[in-house]
């Protein structure tokens, strides 16, 4: 091919030589004739010049169709060469898989090409590949087998691969293979779970209820008809949902509408029915068997829907295969829906595994920065444990201890006390073993803990918490009770200890149901937050009953001077970046307590006009802490959770590890204008004795 090369270009020099020696000779003959030199015009007739033209123009015909045959000669002889060096058959081959070769020189001047750049009348001979098309550049830097680029020739896709040695290009067209792809990924599989919330707890003959279930209903069937979605009925209250990609796109891009309308229709009749809906798709499994998919793909919408409702309902949550949760709506508040019958079954369930670690002994655990709800909360399981005669031990560690909490247990508690009630991480990781119970208080997220190794170590492991429930959970928990609509923890074991089934009842100390209803103080803003319900009040009526003390539980929250002093420099950084929300950002040079960062929040949603607050901290050299408190209209939840933290409506964090306090600033300002209408919150009608309040036993 090299040969062929250079005799081309010999060729093209005998030709241009030959053609400047016939144009010189001419202009030499044409002076001498115009002139009469040496009577050349009175000697040669017109007729001579007329045949001595003619001989030239035969002559360069016979030169230029001598140089053609030999070049074509020897191209067709090259062309044999390479078929006899990669087979006819295996040239064959390449054809029907429309796979193309070219062969370049040192100078990437293309020296051949097969038959496919023929075909598709792709002429590249003998021109310079990388000035033919660009991209191919970045194949010749650093080349490598494996190396591979997509590129456009006449609307058609090519993959491009560049064997250095051998100076080969090879072709592969995919456009026929990446439109077929681009449909099956339109068609792709997309499961989600419809719910109804709260139907059955309002389910009743009355007949503006059945009305307002019948237009809720019709409107699901309406949209899945518009939307190519196929609607199958489970029970009264779910549907299960089969569509295809292209269709759950279209429905997502329109921000999943069927939300708001179902809502807007609850809300006009007085009615608090809402939908939530969980959606997976993208499990592309161990197996092409569809059934393997779509089994998957079911029991990921059942995670995503369970998701939704424990985040209080009325959202979109989807949750795509390996990827991070999405979470579309969630605008109204969280309806308590808890009930006497409810909390004696996990009461029961929770004694039942409790008395199954008694060869062993039970550990209990809250978050890190440990405040009084998780500590309280932790009290009450310890109480239900020592009913059951079963050993058991708090899990603390002094340096992941809020202030009020470190002071309250330095205060009301002996060594000997302390001696019997708590355990350091390191003592319960030497005792944990396979009969041992961990229960975890007042979160669920592993990373939160306050020893996440216990919790990765532990095989058995209960979680009770009332925040609204994250993507991080606690891998498979034989019990898991995450309400996000009780105001605390504290709330959900009193009712436990209540209604539990024990006979002797549970005996909690007076002390220990005063921490309990001081966390109760601290998370409702002394029933001031919009998540305090009749059954907050049931609680605090039960730990009245076990003597808790209200002048106590108040003390216990109090602060000294020293913190006033730094939450009173807090408010005074306050500024507003939109209507109706503030933040305040601390002192670079300061590092804060968590509960200071929170109790700062708490003191500015106190002033008229505050909605939401954020309040910005160092809490660590290398750790800075957002508290949110909104008053109910603002979704301080939905903020926290874009900058990767969580919590509920009105009470949420988050936690950054890296950046300045400024950085924080910014991105949470973004996202304040950019989503301000999002989290506007839509208070959820309150129906009178629905859905709040106990049932009374069968």
């Amino acid at each position: 091919m090299k040969n062929m090369n250079r005799i081309v270009t010999r060729q093209r020099a005998i030709i241009f030589t030959i053609t400047i020696v016939e144009i010189v000779l001419l202009a030499v003959f044409a002076a001498l004739y115009l002139t009469n030199t040496w009577g050349l015009e009175d000697s040669i007739k017109g007729e001579y010049i007329i045949i001595g033209v003619a001989v030239l123009f035969v002559f360069d015909f016979i030169m230029v169709w001598i140089c053609i045959w030999k070049i074509g000669k020897i191209k067709s002889t090259t062309d044999l060469k390479a078929a006899e060096i990669i087979g006819s058959d295996i040239q064959e081959a390449y054809n029907f898989a429309q796979v193309g070769l070219a062969v370049t020189d040192e100078n990437f001047m293309v020296l051949w090409t097969n038959e496919l750049f023929n075909d598709r009348h792709i002429d590249i001979i003998d021109s310079n590949i990388l000035e033919w098309h660009g991209d191919l550049k970045e194949l010749t830097e650093n080349p490598s087998p494996d190396k591979v680029t997509k590129i456009l020739i006449n609307s058609r896709n090519y993959d491009v691969k560049y064997l250095a040695e051998a100076g080969l290009w090879i072709f592969k067209d995919e456009t026929d293979f990446e439109t077929t792809l681009e449909r099956s990924l339109e068609k792709r599989p997309v499961v989600g779970l419809l719910c109804i919330d709260n139907y059955q707890d309002l389910v009743r003959g009355e007949e503006d209820f059945n009305d307002t279930v019948t237009r809720i209903k019709n409107i699901i069937f309406d949209y899945s008809k518009k939307n190519r979605i196929l609607l199958r009925r489970i029970k009264d209250d779910t549907y299960s949902l089969f569509l295809d990609y292209d269709s759950f796109e279209k429905i997502k891009s329109e921000g999943f509408t069927i939300v708001d309308t179902v809502r807007e229709v609850g809300s006009v009749a007085n009615v608090p029915l809402t939908i939530s809906i969980g959606i997976a798709y993208n499990y592309e499994g161990l197996s092409y068997e569809y059934e393997e998919d779509f089994v998957k793909l079911n029991d990921l919408a059942n995670d995503a829907l369970e998701m939704a409702m424990s985040r209080g309902g009325d959202q979109v949550v989807v949750n795509q295969h390996g990827q991070e949760v999405e979470y579309y709506g969630g605008k109204t508040e969280v309806q308590e829906k808890r009930n006497r019958v409810q909390t004696r079954v996990l009461a029961d369930t929770l004694v039942t595994l409790i008395n199954a670690s008694r060869r062993s002994k039970v550990f209990i655990m809250g978050h890190t920065a440990l405040d009084l709800d998780a500590f309280g909360a932790c009290l009450g399981i310890k109480a239900i444990c020592d009913r059951c005669s079963v050993e058991s031990r708090i899990v603390i560690d002094n340096k992941l201890v809020e202030q009020k909490t470190k002071a309250v247990i330095n205060s009301s508690f002996s060594r000997e006390d302390l001696n019997r009630l708590i355990m350091t991480p390191k003592e319960a990781m030497e005792e944990l073993n396979t009969d041992s119970l961990l229960v975890v208080v007042d979160v669920h997220s592993p990373s939160l803990t306050l020893h996440p190794p216990l919790v990765d170590a532990a095989t058995k492991i209960v979680v009770i918490d009332h925040h609204r429930r994250s993507e991080d959970i606690i891998d498979s928990p034989v019990l898991s009770e995450i309400d996000s609509s009780a105001s605390s923890s504290c709330e959900i074991v009193a009712e436990m200890i209540k209604y539990c089934s024990l006979s002797p009842r549970v005996e909690l100390p007076s002390l220990w149901a005063t921490i309990m209803l001081s966390g109760i103080f601290l998370d409702t803003r002394y029933f001031k937050s919009k998540k305090t319900g009749l059954l907050t009040f049931d609680a605090c009526s039960i730990l009245k009953e076990y003597g808790a003390d209200n002048g106590n539980a108040d003390d216990f929250l109090k602060d000294d001077y020293e913190e006033f002093s730094v939450v009173s420099s807090l408010m005074s950084r306050l500024k507003t970046p939109v209507p109706g929300v503030v933040y305040a950002a601390g002192d670079p040079s300061m590092i804060y307590e968590t509960a200071t960062l929170a109790k700062a929040a708490d003191q500015c949603l106190t002033m008229k006009g505050n909605h939401a607050v954020f309040v910005i901290g160092k809490t660590g050299e290398k750790e800075i802490r957002m508290s949110a408190r909104s008053d109910g209209t603002i979704n301080v939840q939905f903020v926290a959770e874009k900058l990767g933290g969580g919590g509920h409506y009105s009470s949420a964090a988050a936690t950054f590890t890296k950046g300045t306090i400024d950085d924080v600033v910014d991105r949470l300002i973004t996202i304040l204008e950019d989503n301000i209408n999002a989290i506007r919150v839509t208070p959820r009608s309150r129906l009178s004795g629905q859905s709040a309040t106990f049932e009374e036993d069968d």
